[in-house]
């Protein structure tokens, strides 16, 4: 594992911070190595007969794998090169391209600490999808649920990692009403390739719970589910002709250019070709 240290910013310190806060640490699960994740990291050092420096390196490394309480089962959760080949061969596509586009659009990883497929909550989709069944979402909103049902996009609410179970059950939790539930899990997007759960039914899934389910079996579903949200979106054919530009303005939005998503997917492309 890469050493870290306060003030790095790598997908490695969003993993720690899984490991520390399921470890009883209440720290905020992101990819940034703050003082607040330098206080438990020296913390746990202390507890463990570590050197303590606030470094995370081989030997803290070390420990806070072997205390990990995740699963060791979670491993047959991940993505498997048969998963892409068969992609590749289903889609029609090149296996460099598939390769580039899982490495580059994919979120690294698709289930969290708690062996709980990824997800990220959406309060103003809730509120949308709260409309869209006839609930009036003003009559729910107050001081209490405001982190969880709001009008307007805002990351302010976002808690990362495994601390959005939290908010997604709080949405839940709002009212008994089964619409509630559908609606909440609608709201957020699931998996490696954060696919948004109101997707579910226009991508052939019976209901946003057959989704659910098949999203908490193993990535291997996650990649079928994004095959299936490319092929509705009309991404495929720039795919197939490694047009990068074309499928990251559909993909990633207008604002691919910012962050050279087209650009990057050039590159891991001419990297797995030479494989």
């Amino acid at each position: 594992m890469k050493l870290l240290k306060y003030n790095t910013k790598a997908p490695e310190v969003l993993t720690l911070c899984e490991i520390l806060y399921q470890l009883g640490y209440n720290v905020k699960i992101s990819d940034s190595f703050t003082l607040e994740v330098n206080a438990a990291v020296k913390d746990f050092q202390q507890k463990n007969s570590l050197v303590v420096d606030g470094i995370v390196g081989v030997k803290t490394w070390a420990v806070l794998l072997e205390k990990d309480p995740r699963p060791v089962s979670q491993t047959d959760k991940f993505l498997k090169e048969s998963d892409l080949t068969q992609f590749a061969a289903e889609y029609n596509l090149e296996l460099a391209a598939v390769k580039a586009v899982n490495e580059i659009e994919s979120s690294g990883k698709g289930f969290l600490i708690n062996n709980k497929p990824k997800i990220l909550f959406e309060g103003h989709v809730f509120w949308n999808e709260l409309k869209k069944r006839g609930i009036d979402p003003n009559s729910y909103y107050n001081s209490e649920s405001r982190n969880v049902l709001y009008p307007k996009w805002t990351r302010a609410h976002y808690q990362g990692g495994v601390k959005e179970y939290d908010r997604l059950n709080e949405a839940i939790s709002l009212n008994h009403d089964p619409s509630f539930k559908e609606a909440a899990l609608s709201s957020a997007s699931w998996g490696s390739f954060q696919i948004m759960g109101y997707h579910a039914e226009n991508l052939g899934y019976s209901n946003v719970d057959d989704f659910v389910s098949r999203m908490e079996m193993n990535e291997g579903e996650h990649l079928k589910a994004f095959g299936k949200f490319l092929e509705k979106n009309g991404c495929l054919v720039h795919l197939r002709n490694k047009n990068w530009a074309g499928f990251a303005r559909l993909y990633n939005g207008a604002g691919y250019k910012e962050n050279k998503y087209d650009e990057k997917l050039a590159k891991a492309y001419a990297k797995y070709s030479q494989n």
